[in-house]
């Protein structure tokens, strides 16, 4: 990174060494992004109990599900932002950046909308445990109508991170991690607002970080190549849309159908009574942990091979792939050591409940499978993502959102009456679907032809 702009450029230089100083920010900021996880279902666990619990197990899932947008699409202008930087086309920077922040915009707006319009009809398709009704609405509510600054943050987080710059985003989130922990303790301890008031905290923390990140942006303009003045800058292209729009919807269906997927089997989950229900927040907590530290190495990836396919540098796509193969699976097992040896002391954590408890003993072998799946997915991801291949992302939307995911699940969950745990088998399978999909995409040679043209 030179001293005239934040813009890194990963086309040279050690891949391995890039890889981690590139993806130990957004690895910390995951790993925060847990902690104030975390925080609420701690909190309410141990001030509400199990159906507290339940309930910001629900609402979190419902939260999850409701930002596919957001991802979808901030994902594709981060991998087109990585490409153009790879492809020295810096001119372009501005309308890109412009027209995604406008389009989240839109879809934020709409989302909120529908979601509060639907709110109990949602309530009722994710056969919410009836003790924890309440809270779950309260929880739910109050992130539908703070949708606006989690798609916010994304599309900051990712401009940033498409330039090469990871570093600011976690100052960002350490910030809103802090606030948010403060928040919980004062919303739920202090003021008895409940879950609602777990939600309150989260959505205040990211919107602070997302003003914060915007302010950051706007002052150091000049050195993520994007023009002096606000008339300018909000100036869309309708070209560049159309772009984002070919890579964003297969991005955002494939998010889509995951999250959804992952609903609908989560709704199942929650039919077999509170405790179980308590109990797959937790799953979902570590699952989250291990899944989010394998993002932040497949989004650091994606940017990095996005520059690289751009630049036409494709031997160091081979290295980046292989880089990331060796960190996450090296993660996978230091995870299931620990879910193996001490999993009575990790799920206590969260609850002292005995039911819970037991349920959580039964999930052990399943928790694991989960771990080596996200370290398949990761390295495979970022070949799919950084290359920007519109029908592979599409494919693996289907297979894994869709045909695998819930085929599996009713499989193993109703066929087999292997019950919650067939669901959650299910699903964990399920998450192997992007690696074996990669591998084909990998050695078909077709990622070299998904690129932006150089001038």
């Amino acid at each position: 990174m030179n001293k005239s702009t934040y813009v890194t450029d990963f086309t040279t230089g050690s891949v391995t060494r890039q890889l981690l100083w590139f993806a130990l920010p957004m690895l910390l900021s995951q790993l925060l992004q847990i902690t104030y996880n975390m925080a609420d279902m701690i909190i309410v666990g141990q001030v509400l109990g199990k159906a507290g619990l339940s309930a910001v197990s629900i609402g979190g899932d419902l939260t999850n599900c409701l930002t596919f947008i957001a991802m979808g699409f901030s994902s594709a202008g981060q991998i087109l932002i990585s490409q153009y930087i790879g492809a020295r086309r810096h001119d372009q920077l501005a309308a890109l950046v412009s027209t995604l922040l406008l389009l989240l915009l839109f879809f934020a707006l709409l989302m909120t909308a529908g979601c509060l319009y639907e709110r109990h009809a949602i309530m009722a398709l994710m056969n919410t445990p009836p003790e924890a009704y309440g809270e779950t609405m309260g929880y739910a509510v109050v992130s539908m109508t703070g949708i606006l600054f989690i798609y916010g943050y994304n599309a900051a987080s990712a401009i940033l991170r498409g330039m090469g710059d990871a570093r600011h985003p976690f100052y960002f989130i350490a910030c809103a991690t802090v606030l948010n922990v403060i928040l919980d303790l004062v919303f739920v301890c202090f003021w008895n607002l409940g879950a609602a008031g777990a939600a309150l905290a989260t959505v205040f923390s990211q919107g602070v970080s997302f003003l914060a990140a915007s302010c950051f942006i706007w002052r150091h303009r000049s050195q993520y190549y994007l023009p002096a003045s606000l008339g300018e800058f909000f100036h869309p292209d309708f070209q560049i849309a159309g772009d984002l729009l070919k890579l964003g919807v297969p991005m955002a269906i494939k998010n889509a159908s995951v999250q959804f997927s992952k609903l609908f089997v989560n709704s199942w989950i929650n039919s077999y009574g509170v405790a179980v229900s308590a109990f797959s927040g937790v799953a979902n907590r570590l699952y989250v942990t291990s899944n989010l530290i394998s993002n932040a190495i497949n989004t650091a990836g994606s940017s990095m091979i996005g520059q690289n396919i751009g630049a036409a540098r494709y031997e160091r796509v081979n290295q980046i792939i292989w880089s990331i193969f060796r960190i996450t699976v090296t993660l996978a097992i230091l995870f299931s050591i620990l879910l193996y040896t001490w999993p009575v002391e990790i799920f206590q954590i969260f609850t002292d409940d005995p039911e819970v408890a037991r349920i959580g003993i039964e999930y052990v072998p399943i928790g694991i499978l989960c771990f080596f799946s996200c370290a398949g997915r990761s390295a495979m991801n970022s070949l799919i993502n950084g290359s920007g291949n519109t029908k592979v992302n599409f494919a693996t939307a289907l297979f894994d959102g869709l045909i695998l995911r819930l085929g599996l699940s009713v499989l193993f969950g109703v066929y087999l009456n292997m019950r919650y745990m067939g669901f959650w088998l299910g699903d964990a399978l399920a998450n192997f679907t992007p690696f074996w999909v990669g591998i084909l995409f990998y050695l078909s040679g077709a990622w070299k032809k998904s690129r932006v043209r150089q001038k």
